[in-house]
């Protein structure tokens, strides 16, 4: 099977190894990566946190605390939806990252937060234009955006450049990145 889910049960949540490995099965297509490339879906039940991380790319693993694919409205449900965008999200990322002509820093290199936080709205722009729109992911990303970026009218265009963006490379986006924190650091 080519989409490997852990744990196999899950017993502090009440989450469906099968419905994430299909969900996950799904989206590797729609994204863009070989349907049949070996996935790994580490779940860490025990945190009811939110973060997540691409830990390797041979064979490309993701892990996700608990709280990241959580329903913020049922605690303990699986969101099927919030899991369609925050896998989907981690998978752009593993496209971008194993396309040499994107030219993605190597995995683990940490990357500063502002750019970081560009790379993630580029990611979920291009996952909101295959139709993924679980909520108004955009005003929350913009938020966020203009938090790392400045809320100035420079910041809102390097925004939407990323968020409409296809066919972007990391030179390109820390160019948009940059561009926008230069307009906080000039007012």
């Amino acid at each position: 099977m080519p989409v490997l889910v852990t744990p196999e049960r899950f017993t502090l949540v009440d989450f469906d190894a099968e419905e994430i490995r299909a969900l996950t099965a799904d989206l590797l297509a729609r994204v863009g990566l070989d349907p049949d490339a070996d996935i790994h879906v580490e779940v860490n039940e025990t945190s009811p946190l939110g973060y997540t991380q691409i830990t390797s790319l041979d064979p490309v693993t993701l892990y996700l605390e608990s709280g990241a694919l959580e329903d913020p409205k049922r605690p303990r449900q699986l969101s099927p939806e919030g899991a369609q965008n925050v896998i989907g999200r981690l998978l752009l990322e593993v496209s971008d990252r194993v396309d040499p002509d994107f030219g993605a820093p190597p995995l683990g290199e940490p990357l500063d937060p502002p750019l970081a936080n560009a790379w993630q709205i580029y990611c979920a722009g291009r996952l909101d234009q295959l139709g993924y729109r679980h909520f108004d992911q955009r005003q929350r990303r913009l938020y966020h955006f203009r938090n790392r970026h400045g809320f100035t009218d420079r910041a809102d265009a390097a925004f939407e450049r990323l968020w409409a963006g296809d066919g972007l490379t990391f030179a390109q986006i820390e160019t948009l990145s940059a561009e926008a924190l230069g307009a906080t650091a000039a007012s």
